[in-house]
């Protein structure tokens, strides 16, 4: 579809999607190999509560910043509620550091208390795990470190912005530096 087809689409019809490639409904499922979805998941235990503690402190916390950061945008709550803009981000930079230690927590012992793949009972599995954490810590701090607390926790929804667009390291590797990092960060503890 052609962006004056899609454009004379969206006029008729404001809830209209755009179908790229043809959509998912273009998919034939009956042909994909799930072989190696079916090895992985004969290694994780579902069913264990703390596995589920985990995946829902991982789906919960940026579903809550992000809630909250977008009512703080539209209503100012948070920072009326505080009586500044820079108390309430600080505010709610700290309760996201808690939840974040909670996720990585749970994180952790779901990894311990899950059945260990035997190809990761290795030497360089281990050290590469490691590796990863260097680089993704390595990420995560220096994007702490240039963007400062406000820039890192959501302070732009509070109306306290930067001077300019930040394009020093790690910007300049790419755009999102700390979701980079901190994906680096539980794929090396995995593998270690």
């Amino acid at each position: 579809m052609n962006l004056c087809a899609l454009a004379n689409n969206n006029n008729n019809n404001k809830h209209a999607v755009p179908d790229c490639c043809g959509g998912l409904s273009n998919v034939d499922y009956s042909k994909v190999d799930m072989s190696l979805l079916g090895e992985v998941l004969q290694h994780v235990d579902v069913y264990d509560p703390r596995f589920c503690v985990a995946v829902i402190a991982v789906l919960f916390n940026p579903f809550f910043w992000n809630v909250v950061a977008r009512w703080e945008h539209r209503t100012r709550g948070l920072s009326r509620l505080f009586g500044s803009p820079f108390l309430a981000c600080y505010c709610l930079g700290f309760l996201i550091i808690l939840l974040n230690v909670y996720r990585s927590h749970s994180m952790a012992v779901v990894m311990k208390a899950q059945a260990r793949w035997e190809m990761l009972d290795r030497v360089e599995v281990f050290y590469a795990g490691v590796g990863l954490m260097v680089v993704g810590t390595l990420l995560v701090v220096t994007s702490f470190l240039t963007l400062g607390f406000t820039g890192t926790f959501l302070g732009d929804y509070f109306g306290i912005l930067m001077d300019e667009q930040v394009t020093s390291f790690p910007f300049s590797l790419t755009e999102n530096p700390m979701y980079w990092g901190s994906t680096a960060n539980y794929l090396g503890l995995a593998l270690m």
